[in-house]
């Protein structure tokens, strides 16, 4: 099944889930073959500076990673197309006017947002009143 790409359904359908724990972004030189099995990352993106992992705080903590903040995970739980128009700009736009900073990763389902862990249940509120 294709995902939506009418902003207005997006917007209004987006049920912002907040995911218990705290994430942070870690970032490894190359050439870094860490055990990802043990790290279990949300996520990772290989830039030209290293290798940047997404993962849960307490795993980082563990392997003694350093990080210089820790996030909370808001998931769109709108199934949301690849090639969806302004989605992320409309949310990115909202969460800056209330100077909330967002950190977006998209998926192939969903899209979700690291957001600080201090904001993220104020940034869940102003998501949720899309929907309204």
């Amino acid at each position: 099944m294709p995902g939506e790409t009418n902003l207005d359904v997006l917007l209004r359908s987006m049920r912002p889930v907040l995911k218990e724990g705290e994430y942070v972004f870690c970032t490894l030189p190359h050439p870094a073959s860490p055990d990802l099995g043990a790290l279990a990352p949300v996520g990772l993106f290989h830039e030209d500076e290293g290798l940047t992992l997404i993962l849960r705080r307490e795993r980082a903590d563990g392997a003694g990673l350093p990080y210089s903040g820790t996030f909370r995970l808001l998931t769109l739980s709108v199934h949301s197309s690849l090639d969806a128009v302004g989605f992320i700009a409309a949310v990115s736009t909202r969460l800056a006017a209330h100077g909330i900073g967002v950190n977006p990763v998209a998926a192939y389902h969903h899209d979700h947002l690291f957001i600080p862990a201090a904001r993220a249940p104020e940034a869940l509120a102003l998501l949720e009143s899309f929907t309204r």
